[in-house]
């Protein structure tokens, strides 16, 4: 089966007034932006971009959304050798899943708000899959065929909250604005995601670096293994995994994650000044947080928890 070429479904926002579902010529970059608060997509040209009613506007002054608006959002965990090599972890036999609501799209140049009191908000580039064609029991052989486009992404994590939602990562990686990605969908007969290079930059220096050799599962595997049991529809996102040396943001930090062939996602890191501690799970510093966010060993972590209650018993 051949590449899903000529429809990118990455979006249905209907601004034009179409009462269709938008499907994108991959023949051009497009763009998703927010003009006086409406959604609209665009085609960027270089250093400008040409809106659908003719307008035009210097892509400097854009507002970017997210190019995509998926039914769902599906990450993996440790997928990179580097990363497994960092955490002194044996190599799974087979990769685990979590999902990110789709409240977490942010765009190109977006905001990352860290909440008041929290200090481990993680960088994780990543590899974003767009799924073209409806999968469900698709084989790897198979899968390729079935994907739009790709993009560079931000898999942001608030490991302040490691120790709340019995694994699920829901607040860890599921609050709104934490997965920057564009900013536009590229078609996948114009990149291989069995040979690129994916480099993370925090304030102009490289922070993580990796090639698709590092990967355990390839793209293929992960999307044949999740829709055995889980439909991928048109638009939905599969994130690829990050390579090793995430670690935590500060406010005022500029953060890009820029893939070969793909361009590259920008976002800047804020303080949130918003009051968590009325109901439920308030952030902590668990020796979890420790171990995921500074790859800090398990044992280690552990002791440095521990020393950290005595000493707070103390005084």
């Amino acid at each position: 089966m051949p590449h899903n070429r000529s429809l990118i479904p990455v979006a249905d926002d209907r601004c034009s007034g179409d009462d269709k579902p938008v499907r994108e010529d991959t023949n051009e970059r497009r763009v998703r932006l927010t003009i006086d608060g409406v959604p609209q997509w665009g085609t960027l040209m270089a250093d400008t971009i040409r809106l659908e009613d003719g307008r035009t506007l210097p892509e400097a002054d854009a507002h970017y959304l997210a190019p995509v608006t998926p039914s769902k959002i599906i990450a993996v965990h440790l997928t990179y050798r580097s990363r497994l090599t960092e955490y002194a972890a044996r190599t799974p036999a087979y990769p685990s899943y979590f999902m990110k609501p789709p409240t977490t799209l942010n765009g190109h140049r977006g905001i990352v708000r860290r909440p008041r009191g929290t200090r481990f908000l993680n960088y994780e580039g990543e590899l974003a899959v767009v799924i073209g064609e409806r999968m469900h029991g698709v084989p790897v052989a198979e899968a390729l065929a079935h994907v739009a486009g790709y993009a560079p992404a931000n898999d942001v994590g608030l490991h302040d909250f490691r120790h709340a939602d019995r694994g699920s990562m829901l607040r860890v990686k599921g609050q709104d604005g934490f997965l920057p990605i564009g900013p536009y969908v590229t078609p996948a007969d114009e990149f291989d995601p069995t040979d690129f290079t994916l480099r993370t930059y925090l304030n102009g220096d490289v922070v993580q670096e990796a090639t698709a050799e590092d990967m355990v599962w390839g793209v293929a595997y992960q999307l044949a293994d999740l829709c055995r049991l889980i439909t991928l529809e048109p638009g939905d996102v599969v994130l690829t995994g990050t390579p090793a040396n995430s670690r935590p943001m500060q406010p005022g930090d500029v953060v890009s994650v820029e893939i070969s062939g793909l361009g590259s996602v920008q976002s800047t890191v804020t303080d949130w000044d918003v009051d968590l501690s009325a109901v439920g799970e308030q952030p902590a510093v668990s020796a979890n947080t420790l171990h995921v966010a500074l790859a800090v060993p398990e044992d280690e972590a552990e002791r440095m928890v521990t020393q950290s209650e005595h000493q707070g018993e103390a005084q």
